[in-house]
């Protein structure tokens, strides 16, 4: 198993930046082990949907269409973090922010990076906060 925490959340103007952390642990998870880490989010009253998705073997990242040019998910292997730029923030992107690992067979099978249930993804971490202030 691999245990996850999100960081880097908290409150920006319409328009800003935010870059959320993911660690994962033990130091040995994405060595040892292969997943395909996702970026989920969460609006009160919505689904928790997927935004974007790693796949720990290569690195290989993906953006879904909804942030696609705005997101950017990439991996930091040694340090054993994942991470989550966020750009031109808009008020719509006001939610809980959670990373989760998966089987590698999700992003394998995921080409045009579409959103992918949060169910299939066995571990997650706690969420950070994202708020967007128009």
């Amino acid at each position: 198993q691999v245990y996850l925490v999100e960081s880097g959340g908290g409150s920006v103007q319409a328009g800003g930046s935010l870059t959320l952390s993911c660690a994962a642990s033990p130091s040995t998870a994405f060595t040892r082990n292969t997943y395909c880490m996702g970026w989920f989010r969460q609006a009160p009253g919505e689904e928790r949907e997927m935004v974007a998705s790693i796949h720990t073997a290569d690195g290989r990242a993906c953006n879904v269409d909804s942030v696609k040019g705005r997101f950017t998910a990439s991996q930091d292997n040694h340090k054993k973090t994942l991470y989550l730029h966020m750009n031109t923030l808009k008020p719509e992107d006001t939610a809980m922010y959670y990373c989760a690992a998966g089987p590698v067979g999700i992003c394998l099978s995921n080409n045009e990076c579409k959103s992918r249930r949060a169910a299939d993804f066995a571990y997650w971490g706690q969420g950070t906060q994202v708020i967007v202030a128009p």
